[in-house]
């Protein structure tokens, strides 16, 4: 699991170049605003949704949610402009396109270190291409030190599914061992994870299949497209009444006096070990820090 327990249950994608989305993301409650200055802006719009995203996470940081900048890759003309704006802006972390070996992690960290960016702000990784997926483990390896740290792995599905020539269909089954990879990558590296978008804008329920299919796989949260996904993603990531309801039974079932010094109880007929009372109290900890968010679902 991630060191920290800060909510990424819902990460929108925020277009740079577009005002009218800028100014709206001040009120949606996704726990994540990734700020785009990547794919989303034309190439000759580039400076212009930069100085506006540097302006908008001066004013975002402050609150509860995570600001994170979505900067340009590193070999194209654009990036030493974004990371010395970014440095200054200071948002809560960068998330960098198109990292795929570990000497990629080391231009982005020198390049960091050239604009003297502050050694607090950590790095996000796209892991969305197949060499991404096959050194996922080797960049996590080395994601803590030095400084700026890499906290979390973005897994950018469709661009992995344009480069391996393949497809995105209902229930993921040819991309699932490359999903699987990158979680297993992270969770052995201590770094968060966040699913892919889904395209279908409309379809709530698709939406919320893949979410459910993203936890099932250990993800922390899901990358959105639309305002209108958010809720969706919150509810599946965040843990539900019924969740919340068991974890206290098993925290109260390990605390009884007849169950001190035990490894292993029983609690409503089935077995419960001491890893299930430490998964109980991150539930309940999760819960928490979402409600101090205010960013709380119907279900929570």
């Amino acid at each position: 699991m991630p060191a920290d327990l800060r909510p990424r249950r819902s990460a929108l994608f925020v277009p740079g170049a577009n005002e009218r989305a800028l100014e709206k993301a001040r009120s949606i409650m996704a726990d994540v605003l990734i700020l785009d200055l990547e794919d989303s802006v034309a190439p000759d719009r580039k400076n212009k949704a930069r100085d506006a995203v540097a302006a908008l996470v001066s004013e975002l940081t402050t609150g509860r949610r995570e600001i994170v900048v979505r900067i340009n890759g590193l070999d194209t003309p654009w990036i030493a402009r974004d990371i010395a704006a970014m440095a200054a802006a200071k948002p809560d972390a960068i998330l960098v396109p198109k990292l795929s070996r570990t000497d990629d992690l080391r231009r982005t960290r020198a390049a960091f270190a050239a604009a003297h960016a502050p050694k607090t702000m950590k790095l996000w990784a796209m892991i969305e291409t197949p060499a991404a997926v096959l050194n996922a483990s080797a960049m996590g390896a080395i994601a803590a030190m030095p400084s700026p740290a890499v906290t979390c792995y973005v897994i950018g599905t469709n661009d992995l599914a344009a480069e391996l020539g393949g497809a995105i269909r209902p229930g993921r089954a040819a991309m699932l061992p490359h999903l699987a990879q990158v979680v297993l990558a992270a969770r052995a590296h201590g770094l968060a994870v966040l699913d892919g978008t889904f395209n279908a804008i409309e379809d709530r329920r698709g939406l919320a299949e893949e979410c459910l299919q993203g936890r099932d796989l250990g993800m922390d949260g899901k990358t959105v497209i639309h305002p209108n996904q958010v809720p969706v993603a919150n509810a599946a990531f965040g843990p539900s009444r019924e969740d919340l309801a068991w974890a206290r039974k098993v925290i109260e079932a390990f605390a009884a006096p007849d169950n001190t010094g035990k490894g292993v109880i029983t609690v409503d007929g089935r077995m419960v070990e001491r890893l299930h009372e430490r998964v109980a109290r991150r539930t309940l900890e999760l819960a928490d820090a979402i409600r101090a968010m205010g960013n709380e679902t119907e279900d929570a």
